[in-house]
Order: C-alpha cells, then sequence, then structure tokens
C-alpha cells in the first residue's frame, strides 16, 4: 500500500516490507555477507561506481561489498525516511557518525566551512563541531539570532529541539525562514517522527541517534539521517569512503524497533505527563523542565510543530550539586547511566557526563540531572524518585 493512505501507526509496521511478499518471507532477512557475487566484470563495475559515488545498485549489478550497500540497511532506512517523510534516509554507525558525515557533505556541497549551531545541543554534538576535526569554523546562538549569524560561508545550520538537556524548544520553521536558504539540520533523537517531523517545517536534515527511541530496548548504536535524493546521495558518498555503514544487525533490530515506536513513546509520554506534574510538588525540586509545563513551552509550539511532550525530562534540585549526586546514586529502579529512550527509565547528570566537554558558560547547571521516562508503571516510578530524593 502506498505510505500516503496509511496512517503512521500502521506505517510504522509496514514500512520497508515492500519487497518481503516477492522474497517469500513474513519477517524482513538479516543478510550479513560482507561481499557479494558478481554477475559480471561491466555490470558489477557499473553497480560499485554507482554506490561508491553515492547513487544505488544497478540494475542486476549486485550489491557488490557491504560497505558500498547492504539490503537489511536499505530497508530500514526506506521505513525511517517514509516514517519522517523525507524521499530518503541514510544510516550509519552511530549518531556521531551520522553528523560527522553531514557537517562533512554540507561543507562539500557549498564550499563553505562556517556551522551556526543554536544552544543547548547534544554535549557531543557541541564539542564535535567546536573541536576543529572537521575543518569548520562554528558560531554558537540561540534561535532568536541566526538571522544575524549567518555568513556567506556559512554551510549547516545546527539545531535540536527538543533540546538536550533541558528540553527548550526552538521554532523551526522561524530558523528554516532565518537561513536565508542555508541548509538547516534538526536532531530529532527527543521528539521521534511521532511526535514530530521537521522536514514538513522546512527542514533540509532530520538527524536521528538510532541508539535511543528508534531502537528502544538499549541494545543498538546507529544513527540515520533523512532527507532528499541529492543530499543523500553525498551523505552515502561519505559514507562509502569513510566506512561509517550501519551493521546489518544493527539495522534488522532498528527496523524491528520502528513497529512498536508509537506505542513505546506514546505510553512513555503518558508517564512522563504525569512524572512531571507529581515532581513540580516536590519541595526538593526548584525546576521541573518539561514542554507540557507553562514555561516549558513559550512560544506555542506543542500542537504546532510537536505532537506531544515526549518522554524526557529533566530537574532541578534545591540542594545543589551534592543534592544531585545523592540523587542519581540512591534510585533503585532508575539505572544511573547516559542514554536515553529506552524501555526502562534512566537518570543522569548532564554537566558530568554527556556535557562535559562543552564549555562551563553553556553547560548545564551542577544542580540539574535528567531522567528519560521508561515503560515501568509510573506509580512505581514516583516512589523510586521519592525516596531518592529524600
Amino acid at each position: 500500500m502506498s505510505s500516503r493512505v496509511l496512517s503512521f501507526d500502521s506505517l510504522a509496521v509496514h514500512a520497508g516490507r515492500d519487497d518481503l511478499a516477492a522474497l517469500g518471507v513474513h519477517a524482513p532477512p538479516l543478510d550479513l555477507s560482507s561481499t557479494s557475487p558478481l554477475p559480471g566484470i561491466e555490470v558489477g563495475g557499473a553497480s560499485y561506481e554507482s554506490m561508491a559515488t553515492g547513487g544505488h545498485p544497478v540494475a542486476d549489478g549486485g550489491f557488490v561489498y557491504a560497505r558500498l550497500w547492504n539490503p537489511t540497511v536499505a530497508r530500514f532506512e526506506t521505513a525511517l525516511a517514509q516514517l519522517e517523510r523525507t524521499e530518503e534516509s541514510v544510516a550509519f554507525s552511530s549518531g556521531m557518525a551520522a553528523m560527522t558525515a553531514t557537517v562533512l557533505a554540507a561543507k562539500a556541497q557549498s564550499g563553505g566551512s562556517h556551522v551556526v549551531a543554536i544552544r543547548p545541543l547534544y554535549g557531543g554534538t557541541d564539542h564535535l563541531l567546536a573541536s576543529g576535526l572537521l575543518g569548520v569554523e562554528v558560531t554558537y546562538c540561540t534561535a532568536g539570532d541566526v538571522a544575524t549569524t549567518v555568513r556567506s560561508d556559512t554551510c549547516l545550520i545546527v539545531v535540536e529541539t527538543p533540546a538536550n538537556p533541558t528540553l527548550e524548544l526552538v521554532d523551526i520553521g522561524a530558523v528554516v525562514a532565518a537561513a536565508g536558504g542555508r541548509p538547516v539540520l534538526v536532531d530529532n533523537t527527543f521528539a521521534t517522527p511521532v511526535l514530530q517531523n521537521p522536514a514538513l517545517h522546512g527542514a533540509a536534515l532530520v538527524l536521528h541517534s538510532a541508539t535511543k527511541y528508534l531502537g528502544g530496548h538499549g541494545d543498538v548504536v546507529g544513527g540515520v539521517v533523512a532527507t532528499d535524493a541529492t543530499w543523500a546521495a553525498a551523505l552515502r558518498r561519505i559514507r562509502a569512503v569513510t566506512g561509517a555503514l550501519m551493521h546489518p544487525l544493527a539495522a534488522y533490530l532498528l527496523h524491528r524497533g520502528l513497529t512498536t515506536l508509537p506505542v513505546r513513546v506514546r505510553a512513555q509520554q503518558a508517564s512522563a505527563e504525569k512524572t512531571a506534574a507529581w515532581l513540580g510538588s516536590q519541595p526538593a525540586v526548584r525546576r521541573v523542565f518539561f514542554p507540557a509545563t507553562p514555561e516549558g513551552d513559550p512560544a506555542g509550539l506543542l500542537g504546532r510543530q510537536m505532537r506531544g511532550p515526549g518522554a524526557m525530562l529533566a530537574i532541578q534540585l534545591t540542594g545543589g550539586y551534592e543534592h544531585a549526586v545523592r540523587v542519581t546514586n540512591s534510585v533503585r529502579l532508575f539505572t544511573h547511566a547516559v542514554s536515553l529512550g529506552g524501555v526502562d527509565s534512566l537518570i543522569q547528570h548532564p554537566a558530568a557526563l554527556t556535557h562535559r566537554p562543552v564549555p562551563a558558560e553553556a553547560r548545564p547547571a551542577a544542580d540539574i540531572v535528567r531522567l528519560s521516562i521508561g515503560l515501568e508503571d509510573v506509580d512505581d516510578l514516583k516512589a523510586d524518585l521519592a525516596q531518592a530524593l529524600g
């Protein structure tokens, strides 16, 4: 069936499976081949050249080599693109590999080497852009300053919404307008395509750390960028020469994860809403960072850009850093660990961990901890937080 006539939930189950009936299978097969038989020198060579330069395999030319193409990975890419409402997507070995390839592709496409980044961002992204390793100059700004920050050599604008770790929401359409035709990349990891489709608001590139909600079970690492065919070709070319292809087993697990993504995200979101409301009444909590709170959505983006607040939240504690240490060390049901978006609830201290490489002036406050709400009973989650806060 065409993706145009399916609801999102049905599409999540069926996307990327159009070839299964012809293969005579019900579940997507897992192809672990590192190399593929060549049907002939000329057609095999043509297929190799097409894939090495960012294209697709040539008809009847074979997949040649796993660094260039893998059918299991391609099925996941097709499915994610349909969920994000883009022409294609390109999968990578990690979210940071995806971000690296996107910056390199932006430089190659435009010839410029200036990147505008809206803070706050995931600490790894912030650090990568500032490191100089990719040969770019980065200017950090707020969403309202994009128009005055872009330059003639700006090749990319990077934004994350909801932002990591304090859940700030950014108006994607406003950033796209301020970018003046320059490509905008939106990290959509926290929202997922269940709650937000940045491409529908003008974003050229939509990035996911697929490790998080797309996989959803804490057992796979990957990254993916949803975009149009031109950008996808540029990204595949960089992936081919740098060897950052997603492993087929990771793609298999992620494709399977998409089938339950809507159910998981909505259930986790419902628990997060209840948890955030309860935390707001606790004397040990100074502030709750969550898009559904009155101060969490000043621009009114819920319902207009996002279809819900998501399942991530952060809290600022009254007792400072020492209180944050005590809480993270005292939880019993929550796991004290980095990452997010899995079926089990996690807690971590951003300033000491994921945002440690970020300069002090842009680092989250030391009295803030971040929560990823899982699928446990919400009363059990509140009871665990109550004893840890106390």
